[in-house]
Order: C-alpha cells, then sequence, then structure tokens
C-alpha cells in the first residue's frame, strides 16, 4: 500500500464527491469507521494486498467528530505509515448553508440555526483544518472540477512526486482561491477581452495564448516565477511540506491566466494538468 489518507472537513463541502473520485483512482475507501478501528485496519491493510493505491478512512458528519481523538488517530498512523496524511475539505459559510439549504439535510452540529450550526462546527475543527497535510476549498469548485483536484492530487503519477505542486488560473472577481499557498496576480498585462475577436475565446486556445505570451512583460513575469518556484521546489520538500498549490489570476480568470498557468505548467515540467477554476464563467 502506498498512502493511508484520512479524509474530513466541514459537513456539506463535498466528501461524497471525493471518496468516489478516490475510489475510481483504485484506492480503497472506507466511510464512517469508528476511530478506534482506523488504525488497526490500517494495519490489516498493510499486511494485505497491495493492489490498491491506497486506503482512505472518510471521517464524516463532523458534529460527531472529536478532533483530538481524531489527531491522535492520524499521529498513530503516522507512525505506523510515513504517507500518511490528512486532506480537510472546506467551503465558505454562505455556501455551505446554500447547500444545506438545497437539500433538506440537518446539519450534524447543534445550533439553534444552520448559520450557528456551521459556525460552531468550524471552531469545533480548526484543530483538524490547521493539521492538515492538504485542504481544499470547494466552494468556487463544481463537481467535476472537484474530482480534478483529487486525481491531480492523488494519482499514481502524483504519488511519485516528493513534493505534489499543482496550479490553479483564477479570476479575481469571482474571489480568491483560500486554498493555495502561492497566488500571482498577472493583471498588470494587456487583457484579450478588449480584443473583440478574442473575447469569446479562452487562454486555452492559441490565439489568445499568442496574444498574452507575446507581450515582453509577460515572459518577463513567467521568467521570475520560474526562477522562484526552481529553488523554492527544493526548499519545500527539504522542509517534509508534501503539497505546494500556486494560484495565477487576472480579472475574469478566462484568458491571462489560463494562458500564463498552462505556460507556467509547461517551463516546471510538471505532469499534471492545471485546474482553469473560472474559465467557463
Amino acid at each position: 500500500m502506498s498512502e493511508v489518507l484520512v479524509v474530513t472537513g466541514m459537513s456539506g463541502a463535498g466528501r461524497s464527491t471525493v471518496s468516489a473520485a478516490l475510489e475510481d483512482l483504485g484506492w480503497f475507501v472506507i466511510d464512517n469507521l469508528p476511530l478506534e478501528l482506523i488504525v488497526r485496519v490500517a494495519e490489516l491493510a498493510s499486511s494485505g494486498s497491495s493492489d490498491y493505491a491506497g486506503v482512505a478512512f472518510t471521517v464524516g458528519r463532523s458534529g460527531r467528530v472529536q478532533p483530538e481523538a481524531l489527531l491522535s488517530v492520524q499521529r498513530q498512523l503516522q507512525s505506523l505509515h510515513e504517507t500518511a496524511r490528512i486532506l480537510f475539505l472546506d467551503a465558505p459559510d454562505d455556501v455551505l448553508i446554500r447547500r444545506y439549504e438545497g437539500n433538506r439535510r440537518r446539519h450534524p452540529y447543534p445550533g439553534a440555526s444552520l448559520a450557528e450550526s456551521i459556525a460552531g462546527e468550524r471552531v469545533s475543527l480548526q484543530s483538524l483544518h490547521d493539521a492538515a497535510d492538504l485542504v481544499i476549498d470547494t466552494g468556487a469548485l463544481n463537481t467535476n472540477q472537484l474530482r480534478s483536484r483529487v486525481v491531480e492530487a492523488f494519482s499514481a503519477l502524483s504519488a511519485s512526486r516528493a513534493l505534489r505542486v499543482s496550479i490553479m488560473s483564477f479570476g479575481y472577481s469571482h474571489g480568491l482561491p483560500r486554498d493555495v499557498d502561492l497566488v500571482f496576480d498577472c493583471r498588470f498585462l494587456p487583457n484579450p477581452h478588449w480584443v473583440d475577436d478574442l473575447r469569446p475565446l479562452t487562454g486555452l486556445d492559441e490565439p489568445v495564448s499568442s496574444y498574452v505570451l507575446g507581450h515582453e512583460p509577460a515572459q518577463h513575469f513567467l521568467e521570475d516565477v520560474t526562477r522562484l518556484l526552481t529553488w523554492q521546489i527544493p526548499a519545500f520538500v527539504q522542509e517534509g511540506k508534501s503539497y505546494l498549490s500556486v494560484a495565477i489570476g487576472c480579472t475574469g480568470g478566462r484568458h491571462r491566466s489560463v494562458a500564463i498557468a498552462e505556460e507556467l505548467r509547461r517551463r516546471l515540467d510538471l505532469q499534471t494538468a492545471v485546474l482553469h477554476r473560472d474559465i467557463n464563467r
């Protein structure tokens, strides 16, 4: 078995989608196992067949989760498996409220109102959020985008890398991504939105890419960011960091940031796909 993963986070943040994506990647996913059994099951899985990519324990209905007990379980897992990690799923309160109001489910955390339940759960789970190896903010992601993030982070190809580097393009007009480590702003570049022939296209289309990358400031920007990441990535590896997420932002997230993110991936020789969060907005 190559990895052990504990998936937890805010109720309504996408645990079911993540579980399905991990299963598609060949992981053995166990949902809502009592905490006292997780370490034992992980030991049995290690001594058994290695036909699966890893074992994931999804700890859900977070109103019933005792964060300190789960952190204790995680420490035991790490003593047995060097690759044991925590994935924390998060989303803004207003998004979680819309999701619960949409499906009319009862929130598991006690509270006088839905908003109070979400706020109380967030405070309760803060220690888990802070201890997580990877946090994914699902608020601005649709189901397919969330599955792509999981594939990017936990595919067999990614598992072979000491540090998993991901790149996201986004639009500032749709909000900053909350789950990234480094953010670079490319709004100083000429905007293809104001070119009539380019406006309907995206940064994935060659005319837009050529327009954006053809300006000297874009080349200067890419050289600086590439040089920065080239020496930072080994430093992060030395410090034991497992994941590094880089975000490139422009105004709308359709043109400049998309073209720059794709070119940055090429220059860094990353094999994983770039997530373009706002390209279809």
